[in-house]
């Protein structure tokens, strides 16, 4: 399958829009405490998102033909970090969105973070930049023309390997 400036455009923009609502979920969800179910409600969107991120990345490698031509390998091993990166945002973000969420639901105006609390906060904040800057690089590397056509060099890297 070829492809096409409209269908790379389209996915771009799907893709970036996922990433825009993570962020913003990131940076606001905090102003929203005052009702539990509005937090939720955020959370539960921005759990989506992701899930929708991974699978769109997911469904961009089907597509090329290095993917159909059996070449599986060549791409986890170009996209690696990036998969193992998002899979475990994805853990820690809904484990973070759990347990505060527990924490807060009956006081959502209470100070209540225990040790644990902050620092899976901290890694998580931490990890949401490298899934920013990995997920946001794989959708640009994935529309290489390479990728979506029969050259000689798939098969030479992954003959060599």
């Amino acid at each position: 399958m070829k492809l096409t400036i409209s269908r790379y455009c389209v996915m771009l923009f799907v893709q970036f829009g996922l990433l825009f609502v993570d962020i913003l979920v990131n940076c606001f969800s905090d102003f929203a405490r005052k009702s539990s179910v509005v937090v939720l409600l955020l959370f539960i969107i921005q759990d989506v998102c992701l899930i929708f991120a991974l699978i769109s990345l997911v469904l961009s490698f089907f597509s090329t033909y290095a993917f159909q031509a059996g070449l599986i390998e060549l791409l986890y091993d170009r996209f690696r970090a990036t998969i193992i990166i998002s899979t475990a945002y994805l853990i820690l973000t809904i484990t973070l969105h759990s347990w505060s969420l527990s924490e807060r639901w009956g006081h959502p105006l209470g100070h209540i973070w225990p040790s644990g609390l902050i620092w899976l906060y901290v890694i998580q904040r931490l990890l949401a930049v490298l899934y920013y800057y990995h997920y946001k690089r794989s959708m640009l590397r994935i529309s290489d023309p390479r990728f979506y056509e029969d050259f000689g060099w798939m098969k030479q890297q992954h003959d060599g390997s």
